[in-house]
């Protein structure tokens, strides 16, 4: 009994993200401390087989290793939705999924122009940093802000975030990306059809799920496609809908399952190693055109993208909001939208070299512009929450019956 409420307690989104900011704030503070080389070195540390191209740092096993057990997750959890929930519209997916592609060339248009203007030619190449929506840290703000709001604003966002963070791997894969290993990203799409064979067969074969799992992901990183997407692919073939009799879907077995580890493993832990940006002690100016242009994006582009597309599609299109949100809930989200960690960090990696001057002051704006996005859309979280809700917030005409809210459920 304790140990169900312990897993319980720990799949929460306000519990992996309290753990998840606190790790993230360790991180910061170690990084800017007279010890950051020690924290440095300590992500440096390279382990994991040579035979398998899998001997990579602790820093490199954290974003692509932990991060794809968040990501399979959200992979699981927006199946269920498309097929059993409230997504299985397509008026109703279909407009965070054009929000998502709104918010990213907002931003990437943010940065060209600032630094376009500057004459800063040498930083056009960093025009991705700001594009990409950071999926732990704003389900975390939502988790620990958004009480009273309706449940189906964290399917929005969380619809919307992997939507954004899966061009932004694209990109990656095409433009940062020197070259892909098609024969193992062949390997990694079978071993993913494999997984998705052994998944609808009886359960107590579920045993072997794991280690396919690992195989797909293993190819999925030797191919040069980042490895997390083998974590939202592995989530989108396991079966939505109850089967051989069972109670619950397999995406609620497999979900119930993960979440745990995901939440209270391996997200504080990624946020430890990618949150330590030093800004003490770094060479070059951190106020640079390539800096202005992030926070920028981040936080004025991400917000117009994704409120410009949304209200546009619901006012000239037959998509539609889900049920019991409004455009007034989507201020706070178009600012979540705007915390760009994970992904973000990677592209300012790869978008120059390591003794780039730009680099340093890509990765502090980085953590400056989300920060900014994460105060401001707390604070609309809580404002929203205290506001009185219309009966038709995604005036569909009909009147909302979807009660539930983050945190607890209203009176029916």
């Amino acid at each position: 009994m304790r140990r169900a409420r312990l897993r319980s307690a720990l799949a929460l989104d306000t519990t992996s993200g309290i753990l998840l900011l606190a790790f993230a704030a360790v991180a910061v503070i170690w990084a800017n401390t007279p010890w950051r080389e020690v924290y440095h070195d300590l992500l440096a540390i390279e382990v994991g087989p040579e035979s398998l191209h899998l001997h990579m740092s602790l820093g490199q096993w954290a974003a692509d290793g932990l991060l794809a057990v968040f990501f399979f997750v959200v992979g699981v959890e927006l199946k269920q939705e498309f097929v059993a929930g409230s997504l299985r519209d397509l008026r109703l997916a279909g407009v965070p999924i054009v929000a998502a592609v709104a918010g990213m060339i907002t931003p990437a248009l943010c940065y060209v122009l600032v630094v376009g203007l500057a004459g800063e030619t040498s930083g056009l190449h960093g025009w991705a940093i700001p594009t990409a929506t950071d999926i732990a840290f704003a389900l975390a703000v939502l988790a620990l802000f958004g009480r009273g709001l309706p449940v189906a604003l964290r399917t929005f966002l969380l619809t919307l975030a992997v939507v954004d963070d899966l061009l932004g791997i694209i990109v990656i894969a095409t433009v940062y990306t020197d070259s892909i290993d098609v024969v193992m990203l062949l390997a990694a799409i079978g071993a993913v059809v494999v997984f998705a064979i052994v998944v609808h067969l009886s359960w107590s074969a579920r045993w072997l799920l794991l280690p396919i799992a690992l195989v797909a992901w293993g190819f999925m990183h030797a191919s040069g496609v980042h490895a997390t997407v083998a974590g939202v692919l592995l989530g989108f073939v396991v079966p939505a809908r109850a089967i051989r009799g069972e109670r619950l879907s397999r995406t609620e077995l497999l979900g119930e399952g993960v979440r745990p580890w995901s939440g209270a493993v391996a997200v504080p832990l990624f946020a430890f190693a990618a949150a330590g940006v030093s800004v003490v002690g770094s060479s070059g100016s951190m106020i640079q055109p390539v800096s202005i242009g992030i926070v920028v994006g981040l936080v004025v582009g991400k917000i117009v993208g994704v409120l410009g597309a949304t209200a546009l599609m619901t006012r000239f299109t037959p998509l539609r909001l889900p049920d019991a949100i409004g455009l007034r809930d989507l201020l706070p989200v178009g600012m979540l939208t705007g915390i760009g960690f994970t992904v973000a960090l990677l592209i300012a990696e790869l978008s120059f070299d390591a003794d780039s001057p730009h680099v340093s002051a890509a990765k502090a704006a980085i953590l400056v512009g989300s920060v900014i996005a994460a105060v401001i859309g707390a604070v609309m979280l809580r404002w929203d929450a205290r506001k009185m809700r219309d009966p038709d917030m995604n005036r569909d005409d009909v009147c909302d019956h979807d009660l539930d809210v983050i945190g607890g459920r209203t009176a029916p």
